[in-house]
């Protein structure tokens, strides 16, 4: 072979040689992060009822949520759990009536908890959900104060939970940042291609910082239509949030009712 093909093919090798070693760290990174964090990205059974005039129908979804707090305090996307919501404030003429009348918390072991919505952030599209007893053990959860910002560019890790066709198995994604915005408020703008990442999914920066929580964006268009976008808001607004979620007011108590007085034994024999 001829030395100046073989120069050609080393010097391919040399170029090629950092793109490798970037995907293995990449790879090797992104699992370390999915290790650490992966039972902290939960699914979101939601029942929402829709009703219209006389008209009203339930309907069973299950989302994407993010604990962020042993407590089990987690953040869905407003938007995914009530869609009308948004629709309704772009849309003023839309009449469709909405209420989240059921919300579980699903475990991977199986575990039911009953939630509720004890928080709603229209502008960032952020819905908070806390358990309404106490759960057994603390659940796992990732900590928003450990954050860092991103560029364009950057690759990033995001988690999530599948659904039931996927017996909700947990996944990830190396997703990338298309776009930095700072006005009217800083968020990051992820790339199009396809992927499993869905609202309310975390990302992470390569070092294992929280980046935020992919929720969306939408504001009123040219001709009265809504412009939709994800974005990925930053973990510090809602950190935010977080730190001024109420506790959840939980069940009813049941009371006891009073039993009726016994009467004396004399009464009784004499009836």
């Amino acid at each position: 072979m001829p030395s100046k093909t073989i120069l050609t093919l080393a010097t391919a090798l040399l170029l090629a040689l950092p793109a490798t070693l970037r995907a293995d760290t990449v790879i090797e990174k992104g699992r370390a992060i999915f290790n650490t964090n992966q039972h902290a990205v939960v699914s979101v059974q939601v029942v929402l009822k829709l009703s219209a005039g006389s008209n009203s129908r339930e309907y069973k979804q299950e989302l994407t949520g993010t604990v962020v707090d042993p407590s089990g305090l987690t953040v869905l996307a407003l938007s995914a759990c009530d869609p009308t919501e948004m629709r309704r404030r772009l849309s003023p003429e839309n009449k469709v009536e909405s209420e989240v009348s059921d919300i579980k918390i699903l475990l991977e072991d199986g575990t039911e908890l009953p939630a509720e919505i004890v928080l709603r952030d229209k502008d960032l599209d952020l819905a908070y959900i806390r358990p309404k007893t106490k759960p057994a053990n603390p659940l796992t959860a990732i900590d928003l104060a450990k954050s860092a910002p991103a560029q364009v560019l950057d690759e990033v890790i995001t988690l999530n939970r599948l659904g039931r066709a996927a017996s909700r198995a947990y996944s990830a994604s190396v997703e990338h940042i298309a776009a930095v915005v700072q006005k009217p408020r800083t968020f990051y703008i992820p790339d199009s291609s396809m992927s499993a990442t869905t609202m309310g999914s975390p990302a992470f920066m390569l070092d294992g910082s929280v980046l935020g929580i992919f929720v969306l964006r939408a504001v009123s268009g040219s001709g009265g239509q809504p412009d939709y976008t994800a974005i990925i808001l930053p973990a510090e607004d809602i950190l935010k949030g977080a730190k001024q979620a109420p506790e959840a007011k939980g069940e009813p108590e049941k009371k006891d009712e009073p039993k009726p007085a016994a009467e004396p034994k004399d009464a009784a024999e004499k009836k």
